[in-house]
């Protein structure tokens, strides 16, 4: 299976996360999202979740207030791909308990991480959670590691609150769900 792309978007049509497997162009990579994003956010609930776009399939499902968005070949299986979409929303899960989307904006890199350890070069490479949720530990523990020698110790929410302009108490609400 040849994955082509996969992207987030909010219901607004804000990009939450994109990750490119073939080489476009910035226009035509804007002009994919644009138009593929407004076909899903078009598209009533009962609806399938297949779209045949230009020289793919677009396979999308709807989590909370985000809809996960994959491009695959012509002659590709629709339901592999849900499935990957849901190991990977399964695996956002466990890692942030009940993952949001201020999860993914805030901690976009972890999102980023997990799915390279999931898909590489537009290939499904590890389907096992635990493997995967493993290698998100040993990241964080080295980036601990890698802080503590720096001496930067633990992040000021009062700083990140104001350029967030939100209140520290609901920025320690975000962060503990």
């Amino acid at each position: 299976m040849s994955i082509k792309y996969f992207f987030l978007v909010s219901r607004q049509g804000k990009l939450r996360l994109c990750k490119w497997y073939t080489t476009l162009s910035p226009k035509q990579k804007q002009s994919t999202i644009k138009h593929v994003s407004q076909l899903v956010l078009a598209r009533k609930p009962k609806q399938c979740n297949f779209i045949e776009h230009n020289d793919c399939k677009v396979v999308y499902r709807k989590y909370a207030s985000l809809f996960f968005i994959a491009a695959i070949g012509l002659d590709d299986n629709e339901l592999v791909m849900l499935e990957i979409i849901h190991r990977y929303v399964e695996v956002l899960d466990r890692f942030f308990g009940n993952v949001c989307e201020l999860d993914l904006i805030f901690n976009f890199q972890r999102a980023y991480f997990v799915l390279d350890e999931m898909i590489m070069a537009g290939e499904f490479q590890e389907s096992s959670k635990k493997t995967v949720l493993r290698c998100l530990a040993q990241m964080d523990e080295t980036e601990a590691l890698e802080n503590a020698e720096r001496g930067w110790g633990d992040i000021n929410l009062e700083g990140v609150a104001r350029t967030a302009l939100l209140s520290v108490q609901e920025l320690r609400q975000a962060f503990s769900r």
